[in-house]
């Protein structure tokens, strides 16, 4: 497969955060870019726009960048939506998910190649294993509503190389590097594009004891868990005031 024209829609997961890159736009790379580099190696006049921002729900996704990625004509097109909406304290799944059927329904009919995402599996992990029930049945809707629309799904919650906590940022809640690029296989492999990209090695994780894994849950709550609570008792956002990385073809 062959596509020129790629536009990436969604949240943190897309725009690449947990894969730091300072040379680029919001000091991140991640998947799409990956895949990016991937689908322009060969097509000299490929394009490539990424309008996701972190932090941001599925309504003001569809809000602020539907839009804007149909006018842009693209032939490929990805989005991850709805996990930000799946973690606040209350949700009606049904009611988002209805909007999310329109959405995928108004890109799909631009007649590009619609990609779309499970949420992953939060079984074991800290907070977000309690919404594991949640995720489970926005993912079954997910694959309902690929399924009408046409759309290549890359299914998250079975990709179990992500049990591995190498494969997640410091924070524990975006991908990391090599998180990143196993999703970049993933969506490249999902399309069938042939690639040359590698699993990242990951490092070796020395055994901790019991107090030393005790005191790094008590700093990861201080300097991740807390100030993302603090952003959703207080409406505000780790996107508030950032732009997206390539609201215009690029080539990277």
């Amino acid at each position: 497969m062959t596509f020129r024209r790629f536009v990436a829609l969604g949240d943190s997961f897309t725009e690449g955060v947990g894969d730091p890159d300072p040379s680029r736009p919001n000091g991140v790379r991640g998947w799409a870019d990956r895949v990016a580099e991937v689908l322009g190696r060969d097509e000299p006049d490929f394009g490539y726009a990424n309008l996701a921002i972190r932090g941001r729900k599925l309504r003001p996704i569809v809000a602020e960048q539907l839009e804007p990625a149909i006018a842009l004509q693209p032939d490929l097109i990805t989005i991850y939506a709805g996990a930000n909406d799946i973690l606040r304290p209350k949700v009606d799944i049904d009611d988002l998910m209805g909007l999310y059927d329109d959405a995928l329904g108004k890109l799909a009919a631009t007649g590009a190649r619609l990609v779309v995402f499970t949420a992953f599996d939060p079984a074991g992990y800290p907070i977000f294993g309690s919404l594991r029930g949640r995720f489970a049945i926005y993912n079954e809707l997910v694959r309902e509503i690929a399924e009408t629309h046409g759309a290549t799904l890359v299914d998250f919650w079975r990709l179990r190389d992500y049990r591995d906590d190498r494969m997640w940022d410091i924070d524990r809640m975006h991908m990391s590097s090599a998180g990143h690029q196993r999703m970049a296989m993933a969506v490249l492999e999902a399309l069938g594009v042939r690639h040359e990209l590698e699993t990242l090695p990951l490092m070796e994780i020395p055994p901790m004891s019991g107090a030393e894994r005790r005191a790094a849950n008590v700093e990861w709550v201080r300097e991740y868990a807390g100030p993302w609570v603090k952003r959703r008792l207080t409406g505000t956002s780790s996107g508030d005031g950032l732009t997206a990385k390539y609201p215009a073809y690029i080539r990277l």
